[in-house]
């Protein structure tokens, strides 16, 4: 770990930021077959901008019993056995994905990552569920705090749906390419970054204010 946190550190207060979008077999993580997952850095430039820096993703073999809905299927167009999707076991896909992460919160001088996700509660819970499933005890992202994009957007933009939100923000959508973890995963990136940057007057202000004293309590 660096003995100085970056400035990506600092901004968040000790946390990494990465982004993360899961493909899965349906909306229940303790019995629906996660297949699809991807993680975007995230970094800070010389203009303390962030940006979007590298992408890792793993196809994932359904565990044992796993279920998976054809409802699913059909939004994600994920063809489970298709012999050119290379999927990896559980435990072998969340290391391939999650060691560039803990690798980035090391480097950054971070403590933890934070999941960034659209409704990032969701793919918290298919990754925390994962790694209980696999017995994966390096999950490197808070156990409960996230940094979900449909709020912001919806607080910035007026817009809570990736597409729309990215539409309006000038960033686009392409829909042929939705619902492919990685595509989705770097767009919710840039909107992640887009709007973090379009906020970072507002954060600036109250960063140069003093810290109040304490005022007892838990808190203290």
């Amino acid at each position: 770990m660096s003995d100085t946190p970056s400035p990506i550190a600092r901004r968040f207060r000790g946390f990494l930021p990465v982004v993360v979008d899961v493909e899965c077999g349906g909306f229940n993580p303790a019995t629906d077959a996660l297949l699809e997952i991807a993680v975007v850095l995230v970094v800070i430039d010389a203009e303390g901008n962030l940006r979007r820096g590298a992408t890792h993703a793993a196809h994932v073999e359904p565990f044992h019993g796993a279920n998976i809905e054809q409802a699913a299927l059909d939004v994600n167009g994920i063809v489970v056995d298709h012999p050119l999707r290379l999927a990896l076991p559980e435990r072998e896909a969340l290391e391939k994905v999650l060691k560039p992460v803990r690798q980035a919160v090391s480097d950054s001088g971070c403590t933890r990552a934070l999941l960034v996700g659209h409704n990032a509660h969701f793919d918290l819970s298919f990754v925390n569920a994962a790694c209980a499933r696999a017995g994966y005890k390096r999950n490197p992202f808070h156990p409960f705090t996230v940094l979900d994009t449909a709020s912001l957007a919806g607080a910035v933009l007026g817009q809570t749906v990736l597409k729309r939100a990215l539409d309006v923000s000038g960033l686009g959508y392409d829909g042929s390419e939705a619902h492919s973890a990685i595509y989705d995963a770097e767009r919710t990136a840039d909107l992640f970054c887009l709007l973090v940057n379009r906020l970072r007057p507002v954060y600036e202000s109250f960063a140069a204010r003093p810290a109040p004293e304490p005022a007892g309590g838990i808190d203290a």
